[in-house]
């Protein structure tokens, strides 16, 4: 299977939400209701179709001057959070495989699940439940739980078959290279799917003889590390496919808006989540062992995108209302599959991948702290919630 394959499948993912977005957009501006909403209805946005005007918090230099300072304080806090862990190797007490690194990716983790659940999931609720749609069908079904109950469940669809399209198309590569060299040392390969630990090899090539059975050690030992690192490689992907399209919405909203009293301490929540968000993320992309190219990708697309939604709401700020139905719709049903997707990574493939693994498992106080950070961590996203 060639290489190219999880990126087809990212791309694929993120086609399917945003089709899946717009057909239902579709659906409900055909579906024909027989209660319309009031012209004059407003929102917490402003007037139903257009945007906030008047009081004491409407001011549009002041918000320019604002969303102008928003863009490179929130680049740098995001470049900061999610580079933090990758420079960890060089500091002894944040290498990955010191208890530190666990407790503070626990917390990045529950900073993330707090996002899911207190940020992206209620923003969705207010969305598709505003009175500026019409009551058929937005108000007579649950959208945003099914939506998110859908995205989970093709989450883990997508994490399965990413995880089986690697495993087939790379195997046997580093079986083989065990079997041609027979109960010799078998180099581990150095493809980007197909190598282990280092320090498993230097401890092995140390040694000049090897007992019986030590080839079907050494391959069991090679396919574990390789499935480990492609199930890293998917987890990447996949949150960081979640994170994009909810920075992406958050900026956009911030962008298009005019209200100072909302954007002065969304500018700093944002600051602070995309720092801790990145963290996490930070330590996936560590642990899923990239090269500098990759990480390089990876980190320009998780720190541009909520500047780049700031800077696409600045350009559409008079075209764009964010109390619309067809926006109100389309960003209500991407919130609802990214909280869904959100909620599945942090608490299956980081959390629960993390707490039932052999390094919590094997200590009650290390999984105790853990547990205090990852409470932490959701707890301080729960707070920000007043904010942002």
């Amino acid at each position: 299977m060639s290489s190219q394959t999880p990126r087809r499948a990212f791309a694929f993912t993120l086609l399917v939400l945003t089709s899946s977005s717009l057909a239902l957009t579709t659906f409900a501006q055909t579906e024909p209701t027989n209660e319309a909403p009031p012209a004059a209805t407003t929102t917490t946005h402003g007037v139903c179709g257009g945007p906030a005007i008047g009081g004491k918090c409407h001011s549009v230099p002041r918000a320019l001057r604002l969303k102008l300072i928003a863009i490179p304080a929130i680049l740098l806090a995001s470049m900061a959070g999610v580079c933090l862990p990758l420079v960890s190797r060089s500091v002894p007490a944040l290498r990955p495989d010191g208890n530190l690194f666990v407790v503070v990716k626990a917390f990045a983790s529950g900073v993330i699940l707090g996002t899911g659940y207190m940020h992206v999931l209620p923003d969705s609720f207010d969305d598709l439940t505003s009175p500026c749609l019409p009551r058929r069908p937005w108000a007579e079904f649950p959208f945003t739980a099914f939506v998110a109950m859908l995205a989970a469940v093709f989450t883990l669809m997508v994490d399965s078959l990413m995880l089986s399209f690697h495993t087939r198309g790379n195997k046997g590569k580093c079986s083989a290279a065990v079997a041609h060299h027979g109960h010799d040392i078998p180099p581990l390969p150095q493809g980007p799917h197909c190598h282990g630990h280092g320090h498993l090899v230097d401890d092995m090539s140390s040694e000049p003889e090897r007992p019986e059975g030590a080839v079907d050690k050494v391959e069991d030992d090679v396919e574990a590390g390789r499935t480990r690192l492609l199930r890293n490689r998917v987890i990447v992907q996949v949150l960081e496919m979640g994170i994009v399209v909810h920075s992406v919405v958050i900026g956009l909203g911030m962008g298009a808006s005019q209200n100072v009293c909302t954007i002065r301490p969304l500018v700093a929540a944002l600051c602070f989540h995309q720092l801790f968000e990145g963290m996490g993320l930070g330590g996936c992309i560590l642990q899923a062992e990239y090269g500098a190219r990759a990480r390089s990708v990876l980190v320009f697309f998780f720190s541009t995108t909520t500047p780049f939604g700031i800077a696409l709401g600045l350009a559409l700020t008079r075209v764009y209302s964010d109390s619309s139905p067809t926006a109100l719709i389309v960003v209500g049903l991407l919130n609802a599959a990214s909280a869904g997707l959100l909620h599945y990574m942090a608490l299956v493939d980081l959390l629960a991948a993390d707490f039932m693994g052999p390094k919590l498992q094997g200590s009650v106080r290390l999984q105790l702290v853990s547990f205090l950070a990852v409470l932490l961590g959701a707890g301080g996203m729960s707070v920000m919630a007043k904010w942002a």
